[in-house]
């Protein structure tokens, strides 16, 4: 791992604070120094990387990633890739996301019980390149719950999307179970989904199977992820403790303040891409605007939008990604979750940025290490073809991602705008 001295960059240093001309010396897989001005660092025993003014920001983080959701239209189709595939595809997306400047990502749930934690596995021992990544467990769901995709003739659990659950006990042998195999966030769906025939606003779930969830996970000292739209779910995250809250799309007045009294405890998640796009750019596979209407997300994509700009200006933690991997918001476009933070939820670019990097090392539990360009942290970093804080959309063209460094090694090593290697002295 050689020593990498960035000069004539602009660093974006992911806090918020205007970009700046500077330099960065990375040293092992750490950021050592970070200067203003040109020059200001020593060059021997270092390989010198001249960015040509190029914009040097942290990696970014996806806080709702499905790995093993393998691009399809449903989530049946999600479930019966074999096993022998289904990993080979999380080892292929893996790679895609580091590819996309993803370089941490927090697991939402997968689609067998034991592909997240083993793709976490061999991307942390180096087998395959990967982000950071917090591995989930499957979602657990109840019987008619979101994930339930059993039937009576097919009488075999594995069939199912979900883990499905009846009852506080059935609740705690699963979550053990998942314990067990080693992951970092149990996912529980504590509302409904339109797609899979049940309103968002349903809640089916009870207190008593949440809290026996709540207290085997947190006893072991890992985090409670839930699948929640409706507004007492929402409110259900807050009352036990869960700490990644996906969509809250509903969420009312009453969750809001509960929210925003524990703020410091959740994150939120939305996947608004996945409002948007079901909405709207679902055609291709059986899903018309107007069908999308009558089902009820452009109903829920106005309510979200709102919700959300209300949890915003609150300052309530709000990240971007979310059930990318479906047909119609594949893999490798999470960026655009920068530009809809922007242009539906009220979002400045830099707060849009802030989100996708200082929250994102926050939300990955490393905040005081990563997300940020600043002495002592993690080299989790990109150089950028262009300024995301004036134009935002830049991070969703992967040849504009100059070099991609994880963990102070180059996954892409610098190139030019005209795609030769930049100079590295």
């Amino acid at each position: 791992m050689a020593d990498v001295l960035f000069t004539n960059v602009r660093i974006l240093d992911g806090s918020g604070s205007q970009p700046y001309p500077g330099e960065v010396l990375v040293q092992g897989n750490r950021i050592r120094r970070v200067t203003r001005g040109a020059r200001a660092l020593p060059v021997g025993g270092v390989s010198v990387v001249d960015g040509g003014g190029a914009t040097l920001m942290p990696g970014l983080v996806e806080a709702h990633t499905h790995f093993s959701w393998n691009d399809q239209p449903s989530l049946n189709a999600i479930q019966r890739m074999p096993t022998e595939e289904h990993i080979l595809w999380c080892a292929h997306i893996a790679k895609r996301y580091l590819d996309m400047g993803w370089t941490s990502c927090v697991g939402a749930a997968t689609a067998k019980p034991r592909l997240d934690v083993v793709i976490r596995n061999a991307i942390e021992a180096g087998r395959i390149p990967g982000p950071r990544y917090l591995a989930a467990s499957q979602e657990i769901t109840v019987p008619g719950g979101l994930g339930d995709e059993t039937l009576p003739h097919l009488p075999y659990p594995e069939f199912s999307f979900g883990a499905v659950v009846n009852g506080p006990e059935e609740m705690r042998k699963t979550v053990r179970m998942f314990l067990k195999y080693g992951v970092d966030t149990v996912k529980l769906n504590l509302s409904g989904e339109y797609i899979a025939g049940l309103p968002a606003e349903f809640t089916p779930m009870t207190d008593e199977e949440i809290a026996v969830a709540a207290a085997e996970v947190h006893m072991r000292g890992k985090r409670l992820a839930a699948h929640a739209r409706s507004a007492e779910s929402v409110k259900q995250c807050v009352r036990h403790g869960i700490e990644l809250v996906y969509h809250a799309s509903f969420a009312d007045e009453e969750a809001l303040d509960m929210l925003e009294a524990n703020k410091h405890k959740h994150f939120v998640a939305p996947g608004i891409a996945w409002l948007i796009n079901t909405s709207y750019h679902a055609a291709e596979w059986g899903i018309t605007p107007e069908i999308a209407k009558n089902m009820g997300y452009h109903r829920e994509l106005e309510i979200a939008c709102e919700s959300l700009r209300k949890m915003h200006r609150r300052g309530i933690r709000i990240l971007p990604g979310g059930d990318y991997g479906f047909a119609w918001i594949k893999h490798g476009t999470n960026a655009k979750d920068l530009e809809y933070f922007v242009k539906y939820l009220g979002f400045t670019p830099m707060e849009a940025l802030v989100a996708a990097t200082k929250y994102g090392g926050e939300i990955m539990l490393r905040g005081h290490e990563l997300g940020q360009v600043r002495d002592g942290f993690l080299a989790d970093l990109l150089l950028v073809d262009g300024d995301p804080v004036a134009d935002i959309t830049c991070l969703q063209e992967q040849r504009r991602l100059l070099a991609i460094m994880k963990d102070g090694e180059f996954h892409k090593a610098p190139v030019a705008r005209g795609r030769e290697r930049l100079a590295v002295a």
